[in-house]
């Protein structure tokens, strides 16, 4: 949940307080992945960075109760974005050099793999009590 917690917050906090340096050098400078997929728009780079701060008290919330609800709708939640972001950017790779196509693959599957992983052991976590 760490991993999920701290990816969602770097993906939140830069797009949304300085959403052109997140555009020109994300994730490093010299490897802009964001800016090989133009135009930039700031509206939706803010967005984004919005709903994964979101994501960051969802995640967040999950990791502090621990409790099985919590976490398996924050590992869903992650999930049902994770995918469809994953696919999109896998089948947009034909303007990266080689080197970013095949990192920013390794990367978004990993991500993505986490929460998938979690479910599992998430599964086991005890169920909250009714009063």
């Amino acid at each position: 949940m760490a991993v999920l917690f701290l990816y969602h917050f770097v993906l939140g906090v830069w797009p949304l307080l300085l959403a052109r340096s997140f555009y020109d050098s994300f994730p490093l400078p010299g490897h802009s992945w964001v800016a090989l997929l133009p135009p930039y728009n700031e509206h939706l780079l803010r967005d984004f960075g919005g709903l994964n701060l979101a994501m960051v008290v969802v995640v967040g919330a999950a990791a502090v109760f621990m409790e099985r609800r919590i976490v398996l709708t924050a590992l869903v939640a992650d999930i049902v974005a994770g995918v469809p972001h994953m696919i999109f950017h896998v089948l947009h790779l034909q303007h990266f050099p080689p080197v970013d196509a095949i990192s920013q693959s390794i990367a978004l599957a990993v991500v993505t793999a986490i929460p998938i992983i979690l479910l599992v052991p998430a599964w086991q976590l005890p169920r909250q009590r009714r009063s």
